[in-house]
């Protein structure tokens, strides 16, 4: 299978260190990208091809890795794909019918990848065009099945999954970094205090999510330090976070 990533970013290294993590990358692999060191950095970490002209794209498997901006000015400026290529944007906002319309190619999918797929403990939900066959799918979930889980959803809520799944980690880990150091602080040593959080942190989302009485699981602790500051909390998490799904859908 050749896949080729137009874009070298962030997410294509998520989306690469997870299929090697699995032992699942593939034997063929270029990133195109205008950004030579970035290109280095790949070469290095995962053996792939590259190249700083994106101008025709070549593959079985295409994936438009850039931010939304970047996207619309991509899309006018490349060459049209082979009509067998499989196109899959990783990007909110841009919706399928205006690939399809900017490529003239009718087999395009989304999927809105999130970090922990590094890990193999993904959740990257993904819609795909009618045009796609069996066999597209069957590429499609070889390549994202590795990486976790891979629900197909309805691409009207892709952009929600963008700000709750794709963004969502980082509501969470400078806070848990946060613990890990004042666990320090408190007396505990590093791989003491990042084994507490880790195991503290794991445990809480099994418990909320496992127990049919949320409320009650949330109520099993009885001293909490934040209590006083958890409505500015949600506040902030609602003002910030509509802001952003906002900007998505307009």
């Amino acid at each position: 299978m050749r896949i080729t990533f137009l874009g070298g970013g962030r997410v294509v290294r998520i989306i690469l260190g997870g299929l090697q993590r699995a032992g699942k990358l593939p034997g063929e692999v270029m990133v195109c990208d205008p950004d030579e060191d970035s290109l280095r950095i790949l070469e290095d970490e995962f053996g792939v091809k590259t190249s700083a002209d994106c101008r025709s794209m070549e593959g079985d498997v295409i994936f438009l890795a850039v931010h939304p901006p970047v996207l619309k000015d991509v899309l006018n400026k490349i060459e049209s794909p082979s009509p067998e290529s499989l196109i899959v944007s990783l990007a909110p906002r841009i919706r399928i019918e205006e690939i399809q319309q900017a490529l003239d190619h009718p087999k395009v999918a989304r999927v809105i990848p999130n970090a922990p797929s590094l890990v193999n403990r993904g959740y990257n939900p993904f819609s795909a065009a009618d045009e796609l066959t069996g066999t597209d799918l069957e590429i499609l979930q070889s390549l994202f099945e590795p990486l976790g889980k891979f629900p197909e959803v309805s691409e009207d809520k892709l952009e929600a999954y963008a700000v709750i799944t794709a963004m969502g980690p980082t509501y969470l880990w400078f806070q848990l970094a946060e613990l890990e150091k004042l666990a320090v602080e408190f007396g505990m040593s590093p791989d003491e205090a990042a084994t507490a959080v880790h195991s503290m942190a794991s445990g809480a989302v099994e418990a909320l999510y496992s127990h049919p009485n949320r409320d009650m699981v949330m109520d099993l602790i009885a001293v909490k330090p934040l209590e006083d500051a958890e409505d500015d909390i949600r506040a902030i998490y609602r003002k910030s976070l509509m802001r952003i799904y906002q900007s998505l859908t307009e």
